[in-house]
Protein backbone atom coordinates (compact mmCIF):
# COMPACT_ATOMS: atom_id res chain seq x y z
CA UNK A 1 0.00 0.00 0.00
CA UNK A 2 2.83 2.40 0.90
CA UNK A 3 4.36 1.68 -2.54
CA UNK A 4 1.15 2.40 -4.53
CA UNK A 5 0.65 5.67 -2.30
CA UNK A 6 3.89 7.19 -3.17
CA UNK A 7 3.49 6.27 -6.73
CA UNK A 8 0.43 7.54 -7.19
CA UNK A 9 2.33 10.85 -6.22
CA UNK A 10 4.34 10.42 -8.63
CA UNK A 11 2.05 10.41 -11.21
CA UNK A 12 -0.02 13.40 -9.60
CA UNK A 13 2.58 15.52 -10.05
CA UNK A 14 3.77 15.00 -13.36
CA UNK A 15 1.73 17.66 -13.98
CA UNK A 16 3.73 20.42 -12.52
CA UNK A 17 7.33 19.39 -13.78
CA UNK A 18 7.38 21.89 -16.77
CA UNK A 19 4.75 24.48 -14.81
CA UNK A 20 5.98 25.86 -11.27
CA UNK A 21 9.34 27.74 -9.73
CA UNK A 22 11.15 25.00 -8.21
CA UNK A 23 12.25 25.60 -4.35
CA UNK A 24 16.34 25.35 -3.69
CA UNK A 25 17.65 24.19 -0.41
CA UNK A 26 18.79 28.13 0.16
CA UNK A 27 14.89 28.58 0.05
CA UNK A 28 14.81 30.41 -3.28
CA UNK A 29 13.25 29.25 -6.22
CA UNK A 30 14.42 28.83 -9.63
CA UNK A 31 12.12 28.19 -12.65
CA UNK A 32 11.59 25.71 -15.67
CA UNK A 33 13.09 28.27 -17.98
CA UNK A 34 15.93 28.80 -16.22
CA UNK A 35 16.99 25.45 -15.74
CA UNK A 36 16.54 24.85 -19.35
CA UNK A 37 18.69 28.26 -20.22
CA UNK A 38 21.38 26.54 -17.48
CA UNK A 39 21.76 23.20 -18.77
CA UNK A 40 21.30 24.28 -22.53
CA UNK A 41 24.22 26.77 -21.96
CA UNK A 42 26.62 24.40 -19.86
CA UNK A 43 25.49 21.43 -22.65
CA UNK A 44 27.14 23.67 -25.59
CA UNK A 45 29.86 24.92 -23.28
CA UNK A 46 31.40 21.37 -22.34
CA UNK A 47 29.66 20.26 -25.75
CA UNK A 48 27.80 16.91 -23.72
CA UNK A 49 25.48 15.66 -26.48
CA UNK A 50 22.61 14.21 -24.35
CA UNK A 51 21.57 14.72 -20.78
CA UNK A 52 18.75 13.60 -18.41
CA UNK A 53 17.82 15.84 -15.50
CA UNK A 54 15.32 14.82 -12.45
CA UNK A 55 14.74 17.32 -9.78
CA UNK A 56 12.74 16.21 -6.39
CA UNK A 57 11.18 18.72 -3.70
CA UNK A 58 9.35 17.20 -0.69
CA UNK A 59 9.90 13.79 -1.43
CA UNK A 60 8.12 14.31 -5.31
CA UNK A 61 9.71 14.56 -8.52
CA UNK A 62 8.94 17.97 -9.74
CA UNK A 63 11.08 18.55 -12.68
CA UNK A 64 12.04 15.73 -15.26
CA UNK A 65 13.21 16.22 -18.75
CA UNK A 66 15.72 15.29 -21.57
CA UNK A 67 17.94 17.56 -23.82
CA UNK A 68 20.27 17.27 -26.73
CA UNK A 69 20.82 13.87 -28.68
CA UNK A 70 20.50 10.11 -27.55
CA UNK A 71 22.45 9.43 -30.92
CA UNK A 72 23.92 12.53 -32.23
CA UNK A 73 24.57 11.47 -35.98
CA UNK A 74 21.04 10.50 -36.50
CA UNK A 75 19.60 13.69 -34.09
CA UNK A 76 17.55 11.67 -32.18
CA UNK A 77 16.61 12.83 -29.24
CA UNK A 78 17.29 12.02 -25.48
CA UNK A 79 13.47 11.73 -23.86
CA UNK A 80 13.11 11.32 -20.16
CA UNK A 81 12.39 7.52 -21.51
CA UNK A 82 15.94 6.76 -23.28
CA UNK A 83 17.77 3.61 -21.75
CA UNK A 84 21.27 4.87 -20.96
CA UNK A 85 24.10 3.19 -19.12
CA UNK A 86 24.08 3.76 -15.76
CA UNK A 87 27.21 2.51 -14.52
CA UNK A 88 27.63 2.47 -10.78
CA UNK A 89 24.51 4.00 -9.87
CA UNK A 90 23.84 -0.06 -9.66
CA UNK A 91 25.61 -0.38 -6.48
CA UNK A 92 22.98 2.06 -4.64
CA UNK A 93 19.85 -0.01 -6.50
CA UNK A 94 21.78 -3.25 -5.60
CA UNK A 95 22.54 -2.09 -2.24
CA UNK A 96 19.23 -1.32 -1.48
CA UNK A 97 17.87 -5.21 -2.64
CA UNK A 98 20.57 -6.37 -0.59
CA UNK A 99 19.39 -4.58 2.76
CA UNK A 100 15.43 -6.08 2.09
CA UNK A 101 17.32 -9.28 2.34
CA UNK A 102 19.05 -7.97 5.85
CA UNK A 103 15.44 -6.77 6.95
CA UNK A 104 14.05 -10.23 6.47
CA UNK A 105 17.12 -11.65 8.30
CA UNK A 106 18.36 -13.87 5.52
CA UNK A 107 21.94 -12.05 5.55
CA UNK A 108 23.27 -10.44 8.84
CA UNK A 109 25.45 -6.93 8.19
CA UNK A 110 28.06 -8.28 10.20
CA UNK A 111 28.58 -11.74 9.84
CA UNK A 112 31.80 -13.06 7.49
CA UNK A 113 30.33 -13.68 4.29
CA UNK A 114 32.32 -16.96 3.46
CA UNK A 115 30.12 -18.73 6.00
CA UNK A 116 26.98 -18.21 3.54
CA UNK A 117 28.73 -20.10 0.61
CA UNK A 118 28.62 -24.10 0.21
CA UNK A 119 32.95 -24.16 0.12
CA UNK A 120 35.45 -22.25 1.31
CA UNK A 121 35.95 -18.82 -1.01
CA UNK A 122 39.38 -20.03 -2.03
CA UNK A 123 37.87 -22.41 -4.06
CA UNK A 124 36.05 -20.41 -6.30
CA UNK A 125 38.39 -19.52 -9.49
CA UNK A 126 37.51 -15.32 -8.84
CA UNK A 127 39.58 -15.73 -5.24
CA UNK A 128 41.84 -18.13 -5.23
CA UNK A 129 44.76 -14.89 -5.68
CA UNK A 130 43.65 -14.93 -2.19
CA UNK A 131 45.47 -17.72 -0.92
CA UNK A 132 47.56 -16.92 1.97
CA UNK A 133 46.01 -14.18 2.97
CA UNK A 134 43.47 -14.95 5.96
CA UNK A 135 41.91 -11.48 6.38
CA UNK A 136 38.98 -12.65 3.76
CA UNK A 137 37.25 -14.23 6.63
CA UNK A 138 36.89 -11.30 8.00
CA UNK A 139 34.87 -9.44 5.65
CA UNK A 140 31.21 -8.71 6.06
CA UNK A 141 28.48 -7.47 4.31
CA UNK A 142 28.75 -4.02 5.96
CA UNK A 143 32.36 -3.97 4.70
CA UNK A 144 31.25 -4.64 1.41
CA UNK A 145 28.63 -2.19 0.89
CA UNK A 146 30.36 0.75 2.72
CA UNK A 147 33.66 -0.02 1.03
CA UNK A 148 35.97 -0.85 3.63
CA UNK A 149 36.64 -4.56 2.85
CA UNK A 150 40.44 -3.71 1.37
CA UNK A 151 39.58 -5.35 -1.67
CA UNK A 152 40.24 -3.09 -5.00
CA UNK A 153 38.34 -1.26 -7.25
CA UNK A 154 38.57 -3.67 -10.15
CA UNK A 155 41.21 -6.37 -10.79
CA UNK A 156 41.79 -5.23 -14.10
CA UNK A 157 43.61 -2.50 -12.30
CA UNK A 158 45.94 -3.73 -9.94
CA UNK A 159 49.82 -4.43 -11.79
CA UNK A 160 49.19 -8.20 -12.03
CA UNK A 161 45.21 -8.21 -12.68
CA UNK A 162 44.62 -10.17 -9.41
CA UNK A 163 42.47 -9.61 -6.76
CA UNK A 164 44.53 -8.97 -3.22
CA UNK A 165 43.60 -7.38 0.16
CA UNK A 166 44.89 -4.02 0.40
CA UNK A 167 44.61 -3.17 4.30
CA UNK A 168 43.03 -4.90 7.44
CA UNK A 169 39.03 -5.07 6.68
CA UNK A 170 36.92 -2.66 8.32
CA UNK A 171 40.04 -0.55 8.79
CA UNK A 172 39.34 2.41 6.29
CA UNK A 173 37.55 3.80 3.00
CA UNK A 174 38.81 2.58 -0.55
CA UNK A 175 36.29 2.34 -3.15
CA UNK A 176 35.94 -1.35 -4.87
CA UNK A 177 33.60 -2.63 -7.22
CA UNK A 178 35.32 -6.12 -6.21
CA UNK A 179 33.50 -6.15 -3.14
CA UNK A 180 30.36 -5.59 -4.81
CA UNK A 181 30.82 -8.47 -7.23
CA UNK A 182 32.00 -10.37 -3.95
CA UNK A 183 28.50 -9.52 -2.61
CA UNK A 184 26.98 -11.39 -5.48
CA UNK A 185 27.78 -14.25 -4.99
CA UNK A 186 26.91 -14.62 -1.46
CA UNK A 187 23.17 -13.16 -2.33
CA UNK A 188 22.70 -15.12 -5.48
CA UNK A 189 23.38 -18.39 -2.90
CA UNK A 190 21.47 -17.33 -0.30
CA UNK A 191 18.44 -16.46 -2.43
CA UNK A 192 19.08 -19.04 -4.66
CA UNK A 193 18.05 -16.83 -7.70
CA UNK A 194 20.31 -15.11 -10.10
CA UNK A 195 20.73 -10.91 -9.92
CA UNK A 196 18.67 -9.99 -12.45
CA UNK A 197 15.49 -11.84 -11.12
CA UNK A 198 16.07 -10.60 -7.86
CA UNK A 199 16.62 -6.92 -8.91
CA UNK A 200 13.44 -7.38 -11.51
CA UNK A 201 11.36 -9.03 -7.98
CA UNK A 202 12.21 -6.13 -5.41
CA UNK A 203 13.29 -3.16 -7.03
CA UNK A 204 12.62 -2.80 -10.23
CA UNK A 205 9.13 -4.04 -10.74
CA UNK A 206 7.49 -2.56 -7.57
CA UNK A 207 9.10 0.72 -8.21
CA UNK A 208 7.80 0.93 -11.48
CA UNK A 209 11.44 0.89 -13.12
CA UNK A 210 9.92 -0.50 -16.76
CA UNK A 211 12.93 0.63 -18.95
CA UNK A 212 15.50 -0.75 -15.90
CA UNK A 213 17.41 -3.83 -16.59
CA UNK A 214 20.18 -5.41 -15.45
CA UNK A 215 20.86 -7.21 -18.40
CA UNK A 216 19.94 -5.37 -22.02
CA UNK A 217 16.67 -6.24 -23.21
CA UNK A 218 15.58 -5.71 -27.13
CA UNK A 219 12.61 -3.62 -26.01
CA UNK A 220 15.07 -1.15 -25.65
CA UNK A 221 16.53 -0.66 -29.12
CA UNK A 222 13.38 2.08 -29.57
CA UNK A 223 15.16 4.57 -27.25
CA UNK A 224 18.71 4.16 -26.54
CA UNK A 225 21.50 6.33 -25.75
CA UNK A 226 25.12 6.20 -27.15
CA UNK A 227 27.79 7.00 -24.88
CA UNK A 228 30.44 9.53 -26.70
CA UNK A 229 34.36 10.23 -25.58
CA UNK A 230 36.06 13.28 -24.68
CA UNK A 231 36.39 13.88 -27.92
CA UNK A 232 33.09 13.45 -28.97
CA UNK A 233 33.75 9.98 -30.25
CA UNK A 234 30.55 7.51 -30.79
CA UNK A 235 30.78 4.71 -29.00
CA UNK A 236 27.66 3.29 -28.90
CA UNK A 237 25.39 1.67 -26.26
CA UNK A 238 26.20 -0.86 -23.24
CA UNK A 239 24.75 -3.74 -23.67
CA UNK A 240 25.52 -6.08 -20.86
CA UNK A 241 24.72 -9.52 -21.48
CA UNK A 242 25.54 -10.60 -17.66
CA UNK A 243 24.34 -9.09 -14.50
CA UNK A 244 26.75 -7.24 -12.45
CA UNK A 245 26.36 -5.83 -8.85
CA UNK A 246 28.88 -3.57 -9.39
CA UNK A 247 27.76 -1.65 -12.97
CA UNK A 248 25.65 -3.59 -15.39
CA UNK A 249 22.05 -1.88 -14.88
CA UNK A 250 20.67 0.56 -17.98
CA UNK A 251 17.93 2.91 -16.84
CA UNK A 252 16.31 6.14 -17.92
CA UNK A 253 16.22 9.27 -16.16
CA UNK A 254 12.00 8.95 -15.26
CA UNK A 255 13.09 5.38 -13.78
CA UNK A 256 16.20 6.41 -11.79
CA UNK A 257 13.70 9.57 -10.70
CA UNK A 258 11.03 6.98 -9.35
CA UNK A 259 13.94 5.20 -7.89
CA UNK A 260 15.48 8.00 -5.85
CA UNK A 261 11.78 9.05 -4.79
CA UNK A 262 10.92 6.13 -3.11
CA UNK A 263 14.52 5.05 -1.48
CA UNK A 264 14.03 8.91 -0.16
CA UNK A 265 10.32 7.86 1.21
CA UNK A 266 12.72 4.13 2.83
CA UNK A 267 9.81 2.35 0.89
CA UNK A 268 10.42 -1.78 1.11
CA UNK A 269 12.90 -1.28 4.52
CA UNK A 270 11.87 -1.14 7.95
CA UNK A 271 12.62 2.49 9.06
CA UNK A 272 15.50 0.95 11.15
CA UNK A 273 17.34 -0.56 8.13
CA UNK A 274 16.39 3.10 6.33
CA UNK A 275 18.33 4.87 8.83
CA UNK A 276 21.32 1.89 8.89
CA UNK A 277 21.62 2.34 5.44
CA UNK A 278 21.97 6.52 5.74
CA UNK A 279 24.36 5.89 8.62
CA UNK A 280 28.00 6.77 8.34
CA UNK A 281 29.60 3.71 8.55
CA UNK A 282 33.30 5.15 8.46
CA UNK A 283 35.00 8.64 7.58
CA UNK A 284 36.41 9.26 4.63
CA UNK A 285 40.33 10.93 5.00
CA UNK A 286 41.40 9.79 1.51
CA UNK A 287 42.27 13.12 -0.72
CA UNK A 288 40.37 11.58 -3.62
CA UNK A 289 38.13 8.99 -4.81
CA UNK A 290 40.51 7.47 -7.56
CA UNK A 291 42.94 6.00 -7.56
CA UNK A 292 41.50 3.92 -4.33
CA UNK A 293 45.36 3.09 -2.84
CA UNK A 294 47.46 5.81 -4.25
CA UNK A 295 45.38 8.60 -1.26
CA UNK A 296 46.84 10.21 1.14
CA UNK A 297 45.37 11.22 4.26
CA UNK A 298 43.29 14.87 4.23
CA UNK A 299 41.27 16.76 6.36
CA UNK A 300 39.86 18.61 3.54
CA UNK A 301 36.35 17.00 4.52
CA UNK A 302 35.79 16.70 7.40
CA UNK A 303 33.52 20.13 8.02
CA UNK A 304 31.11 18.09 5.35
CA UNK A 305 31.52 15.06 7.70
CA UNK A 306 32.53 12.97 4.19
CA UNK A 307 31.73 9.63 4.62
CA UNK A 308 30.15 6.43 3.55
CA UNK A 309 26.98 5.03 4.59
CA UNK A 310 25.35 1.38 3.13
CA UNK A 311 25.93 1.59 -0.71
CA UNK A 312 25.67 5.69 -0.89
CA UNK A 313 28.26 8.52 -0.09
CA UNK A 314 27.14 10.54 2.66
CA UNK A 315 27.86 14.32 3.72
CA UNK A 316 26.78 17.27 6.02
CA UNK A 317 25.68 20.39 4.65
CA UNK A 318 23.95 23.65 6.74
CA UNK A 319 20.61 22.13 4.98
CA UNK A 320 20.82 19.29 6.78
CA UNK A 321 21.91 15.39 5.95
CA UNK A 322 23.31 14.42 1.99
CA UNK A 323 23.84 11.08 -0.15
CA UNK A 324 25.18 10.77 -2.93
CA UNK A 325 25.86 8.54 -5.87
CA UNK A 326 28.13 8.72 -8.95
CA UNK A 327 28.14 6.90 -11.90
CA UNK A 328 31.34 6.44 -14.83
CA UNK A 329 32.37 4.71 -17.48
CA UNK A 330 33.73 5.54 -21.10
CA UNK A 331 31.01 8.09 -22.74
CA UNK A 332 28.87 7.94 -19.51
CA UNK A 333 29.09 10.15 -16.35
CA UNK A 334 26.10 10.11 -13.52
CA UNK A 335 25.91 11.99 -10.91
CA UNK A 336 22.41 11.54 -7.95
CA UNK A 337 22.08 13.31 -4.92
CA UNK A 338 19.50 13.71 -2.35
CA UNK A 339 19.00 15.67 0.70
CA UNK A 340 16.81 14.01 3.57
CA UNK A 341 15.54 16.80 5.85
CA UNK A 342 14.15 18.95 3.04
CA UNK A 343 13.48 15.85 0.81
CA UNK A 344 15.28 18.05 -2.05
CA UNK A 345 17.36 15.90 -4.57
CA UNK A 346 18.93 16.18 -8.04
CA UNK A 347 19.66 13.61 -10.88
CA UNK A 348 22.11 13.93 -13.77
CA UNK A 349 22.55 11.21 -16.79
CA UNK A 350 25.11 12.15 -19.46
CA UNK A 351 25.55 9.86 -22.20
CA UNK A 352 29.44 11.92 -22.78
CA UNK A 353 32.64 11.65 -20.78
CA UNK A 354 32.67 15.41 -20.27
CA UNK A 355 29.52 15.19 -18.45
CA UNK A 356 31.26 15.56 -15.24
CA UNK A 357 32.53 18.91 -15.76
CA UNK A 358 29.32 20.52 -15.71
CA UNK A 359 27.96 18.89 -12.05
CA UNK A 360 29.40 21.53 -10.12
CA UNK A 361 27.17 24.70 -11.56
CA UNK A 362 24.32 22.72 -12.67
CA UNK A 363 24.02 21.31 -9.17
CA UNK A 364 24.70 25.15 -7.51
CA UNK A 365 22.04 26.51 -10.44
CA UNK A 366 19.71 24.07 -10.19
CA UNK A 367 19.33 23.05 -5.96
CA UNK A 368 22.23 25.64 -4.47
CA UNK A 369 24.41 22.63 -3.43
CA UNK A 370 27.76 23.88 -3.34
CA UNK A 371 28.98 21.23 -0.96
CA UNK A 372 29.00 18.04 -3.11
CA UNK A 373 32.48 17.09 -2.81
CA UNK A 374 33.96 17.39 -6.46
CA UNK A 375 37.59 17.73 -5.75
CA UNK A 376 37.23 15.05 -3.71
CA UNK A 377 35.42 12.70 -6.84
CA UNK A 378 38.18 14.14 -9.20
CA UNK A 379 35.85 16.40 -11.47
CA UNK A 380 37.43 18.52 -13.98
CA UNK A 381 35.34 21.57 -14.19
CA UNK A 382 34.41 21.66 -18.62
CA UNK A 383 36.45 25.38 -18.33
CA UNK A 384 39.65 23.06 -17.72
CA UNK A 385 39.24 20.37 -20.27
CA UNK A 386 41.74 19.85 -22.68
CA UNK A 387 41.25 20.51 -26.48
CA UNK A 388 39.21 18.03 -28.45
CA UNK A 389 41.17 15.87 -30.45
CA UNK A 390 39.93 15.42 -34.11
CA UNK A 391 37.87 12.33 -34.57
Amino acid sequence: MRTLLVFASLLVSAGLFAAEPIHRLDGGTISPEQIDATVTRLMKAAEVPGLGVAVIDDGKVVYLKGYGFRDVEKKLPYTPDTVAYAASFTKSAFAYMVLQLVDERSLDLDRPVYGYLPKPLLEYDDYKDLAGDERWKKITARMLLSHTSGLPNLRRFEDDQKVHIHFEPGSRYAYSGEGLKLLQLVIETIAKQPLQQLMEKRVFEPFGMTRTSMVWNAEFEDNFANGYDENGRNLGPDRRKSAGAAGSMVTTIRDFSRFLQLVMHGDRLSPKMHSEMLKAQVRIHAQHEFPTFENKATHANDAIRLSYGLGWGLYWSPYGEAFFKEGHDDGWRNYTVAFSDSGKGMIIMTNSGNGEGIFKELLEAVLKDSFTPIEWEGYTPYQQLPPRQSK
